[in-house]
């Protein structure tokens, strides 16, 4: 306990696993809260200060599913293993404790193990900090090496946050209660450090030890609070990994100029990655997810997170995708030639960590092998971008060489398990493999030659615990084998009642090559891999270069199958404030509808174009619920978002100038916790848009104002529409229901009426989702009711209601106190639905039988009908 004790006060905020043989085990307070958090049982060992010490459990072999519980549910873990066996400790006295000490300290943003992780996800550590009047994030998949930073104004903490979503940040002691509400609201670990990890010479100095530089001008110009920011990660992991850091990328300095705004509202309420439920089925990502590799699936997630701003980045990578539409043969054996590869950059990572396995080898032969044969079919390709992908993936003969003589085909999890090294790499391996699973062989081949030496046909070499191996004859040979010449070779060992037992020095040294021969394979197995993942290591970057060009292909085939049959088109990129999407679609709901089969998507046409005279830039949209407003809004918006990330979109045509913010309030909810009503929410969200949307943002709106009073949101709304047309001049699409902003349009020269088409029939609606120029008359809230259950009685008495509140507002305002009176809040007895009676017309068509009827007939009939009408 005294051990266990000195260890945990070095990790006072970890649960402590200590390695007691086969078992992790924890003791005191770490032992309640594991069993609490794993529901394993609780037990107890011993005393401590008069008390009994509670403790729990888990197996070796199983600690990582029990890891991944705790990080999970916020703990964090310090793994203390044996560092000598019990043997060796006994050397030092008979009491002696085995030496411990913690080799890693796990949390949530340095997970590395493929069982502790998604693989269609980056699992990021973060960093934040400020300098003075400068503030920097910068965030590192340990998993991968990927490695960034930017520079952002403090307020975007936020949004940065909900952007890159890590697992963990890091933060400055003095900031984490300032950060921390903004960390939980995007359920990030908040992990505060001392100021002295963030500071920019001792950061600069980390950084420079870790790349083996003297200055970081090569990777480029970075701030002091960049500099803070990465020092501050390289800091953390030195203090988590003890000091056997990964391999880390060089760090990319990421401009604020050349990403997309979006915050996190927007992010939600588009259901990028994640549905407003918390799924990632139904969201955009999974819709368009077609990947092949889990490398290429968290290149679209990080590319989908973070669209570019930069016409030549995005046309680039639009290039890539028409290469691969454009040549279907070759697409689809190249995705073939995918599927053959593994995730080799997480790969990498285990092995610069030693957590790698002979699993983590085979998988980095075969991936560089197929990237070999990549590299020629793909050489007949010409976009630059593809260009650049191609040439980095050759430069490995040596290694895949080294790799195929060295592995076997079938190769197990650990290397401690052995049986990957393939027959003929090494010979001294060789032949200890064949003693220790050829042993018997040899010792039936060795008897025979006794045998025959003697003339004795009954000897025979056998094995026990006490003599290990030796050779016995029948007492009645006993006087042959010791006289000469044969006692000069058979040296006597032992005589019972009915034998003799002999050994020879060619026994003896079998017998220590076999009894050794298991654990010399392992060892020679052992130091192999060792000697491999070296050699890997030492061309590690080339390696990593070889993993982010083969997610790149995967990306851009993806993205061309998904254009190839969804039928999308390929957006025409411009710097200006152009917008003009031609019949386009909401990929989700499209996905949606092709599924169930429940009918086609109306394609629709967006025009918000601004920069020139007679552009209308913002639309007001009306029309009812269940319309398909939501829908058109949105579409937009995704639409914008797909063509910035580098794909293909579904529309017929889309011409689009660059978006550098997008912002969406669509939809909200109660926030609780913070004591905000949905109209608060509304209003903080539709703050933020006013505030900080410039003129090449694109906004969509929905029902701004309808949280409180009519006449409180229609002002509301009013103004919002007046600011965002005269202030911000930003591309807007904005949906209402007040119908009286539509003659707003007489005023504002940039706004256009548009509305989505619906038909009346009998007292029922039908939705067209057609989206034409032009106001809405009325809403149909009373019809929608309808559709959605509400009683026939319900209906019918809001349909009173209804009529006699419009009629009183087009008498005036004189009227209100008469409604009042008529209409009194709890009426109990509603006045019944009319009900109309058939007319005599209806009641003549229903006796006629259609196929009894001569042409003769049927025209008499047109004209009795007519008359009947007259009448």
């Amino acid at each position: 306990m005294a051990q266990f004790l000195e260890i945990k006060s070095d990790y006072p905020n970890a649960l402590l696993f200590y390695r007691m043989g086969d078992f992790y085990e924890m003791f005191f307070d770490d032992a309640v809260a594991a069993a609490e958090a794993l529901d394993i049982s609780l037990t107890k060992r011993g005393k401590h200060l008069g008390q009994d010490i509670p403790m729990c459990g888990v197996p070796f072999h199983a600690a990582e599913n029990y890891l991944l519980t705790l990080i999970r549910k916020g703990f964090s873990v310090a793994v203390c293993e044996q560092l000598e066996t019990p043997a060796e400790a006994k050397k030092r006295g008979a009491k002696s404790v085995v030496n411990r000490g913690v080799v890693r300290l796990v949390t949530a943003g340095t997970l590395t193990e493929d069982t502790l992780l998604s693989p269609r996800e980056h699992n990021y550590l973060a960093a934040f900090t400020q300098v003075r009047d400068q503030s920097a994030f910068a965030w590192l998949d340990v998993s991968t090496g990927d490695f960034s930073v930017q520079s952002i104004a403090s307020v975007m903490f936020g949004p940065m946050l909900a952007r890159i979503n890590p697992a963990e940040i890091l933060v400055p002691e003095t900031l984490s209660d300032t950060l921390a509400e903004a960390c939980g609201e995007n359920d990030t670990t908040l992990s505060p450090l001392a100021p002295s990890s963030f500071d920019s010479a001792s950061s600069l100095a980390r950084l420079c030890d870790l790349f083996k530089v003297q200055s970081l001008d090569g990777f480029g110009q970075f701030s002091r609070a960049e500099t803070a920011a990465l020092g501050a990660i390289v800091d953390y992991l030195n203090i988590t990994q003890r000091g056997k850091l990964p391999l880390v990328k060089p760090p990319v300095r990421e401009s604020e100029q050349s990403i997309m705004e979006i915050d996190a509202a927007t992010r939600r309420n588009l259901e990028l990655s994640k549905t407003l439920t918390g799924d990632r089925r139904g969201s955009l990502l999974y819709t368009i997810d077609r990947t092949i590799t889990a490398a290429g699936a968290r290149l679209l997630e990080r590319r989908l997170a973070s669209p570019s701003t930069q016409v030549t980045t995005i046309n680039n990578r639009l290039s890539a995708v028409t290469e691969f539409l454009d040549n279907s043969p070759l697409r689809v054996d190249t995705r073939q030639s995918l599927r053959q590869t593994a995730d080799i950059e997480r790969a990498l990572t285990r092995i610069s960590l030693d957590r790698g396995g002979p699993r983590d080898l085979l998988a980095i032969r075969q991936s560089l092998a197929q990237a070999s044969t990549l590299h020629s079919a793909l050489s007949q390709l010409h976009a630059k971008s593809i260009e650049e992908m191609v040439k980095d993936l050759v430069g490995h003969d040596a290694l895949i060489s080294l790799l195929d003589n060295a592995l076997n085909d079938d190769v197990p999890l650990l290397a401690r398990d052995g049986g990957f090294v393939a027959s003929g790499y090494n010979a001294t391996l060789d032949e200890a493999k064949t003693l220790r699973d050829e042993g018997r062989k040899v010792i039936s081949a060795l008897q025979a030659t006794y045998a025959k030496q003697t003339g004795i046909t009954s000897l025979k070499v056998k094995h026990n615990n006490v003599l290990g191996y030796f050779i016995e004859t029948p007492a009645t040979h006993a006087k042959t084998m010791l006289d000469e010449p044969l006692s000069q070779d058979f040296i006597h060992r032992q005589t019972t009642a009915n034998a003799v037992r002999f050994t020879t020095l060619e026994l003896s040294e079998l017998e220590t090559k076999i009894l050794n021969a298991a654990g010399q394979a392992q060892a020679l197995e052992v130091e192999i891999f060792g000697a491999l993942c070296t050699e890997i290591m030492a061309n590690g970057p080339e390696i990593a270069n070889t993993a982010r060009a083969l997610a790149q292909i995967d990306l851009a085939t993806a993205l061309a199958d998904l254009a190839a049959s969804e039928n999308w088109c390929r957006p025409k990129m411009t710097d200006d404030r152009q917008f003009k999407i031609t019949k386009g679609r909401h990929p989700v709901v499209e996905a949606a509808l092709k599924k169930d089969a429940s009918g086609s998507f109306i394609a629709n046409d967006c025009t918000l174009s601004a920069g020139t005279k007679g552009d209308k830039p913002i639309w007001l949209l009306t029309g009812p619920n269940m319309a398909g407003k939501s829908t058109f809004l949105r579409q937009n918006a995704l639409i914008v978002l797909l063509a910035q990330m580098g794909s293909y979109v579904p529309a017929e045509a889309a011409e689009i100038g660059v978006v550098t913010q997008l912002f969406s309030r669509v939809g909200a909810s109660d926030d609780l916790a913070r004591g905000r009503s949905t109209f608060m929410v509304e209003m903080v969200e539709t703050a933020a848009i006013l505030n900080q949307a410039g003129d090449k943002a694109l906004v969509i709106l929905d029902e701004i104002g309808r949280g409180t009073a009519t006449y409180d949101g229609l002002s509301i709304a009013w103004a919002t529409l007046e600011n965002l047309h005269d202030v911000n001049q930003c591309r807007t699409l904005f949906a209402t229901h007040y119908h009286e902003l539509t003659g707003l349009n007489a005023n504002l020269v940039g706004l256009e009426n548009a509305t989505v088409s619906v038909r009346e029939w009998k007292g029922e609606i039908i939705f067209l989702h057609e989206v034409k120029q032009g106001a809405a008359d009325r809403s149909y809230g009373v019809q929608v009711a309808k559709l959605a259950g509400l009683p026939n009685a319900v209906v019918g008495r809001a349909k009173e209601v209804l009529a006699k509140l419009e009629s009183g507002a087009a008498e005036g305002a004189g009227k209100t106190q008469t409604l009042i009176d008529e209409l009194p809040l709890f009426n109990a007895t509603p006045t019944p639905v009319a009900i109309s009676k058939e007319s005599a017309v209806e009641q003549s068509l229903q006796k006629i039988m259609p196929d009894e009827l001569t042409p003769k007939q049927a025209l008499a009939l047109i004209y009795e009908l007519k008359e009947q009408l007259q009448d």
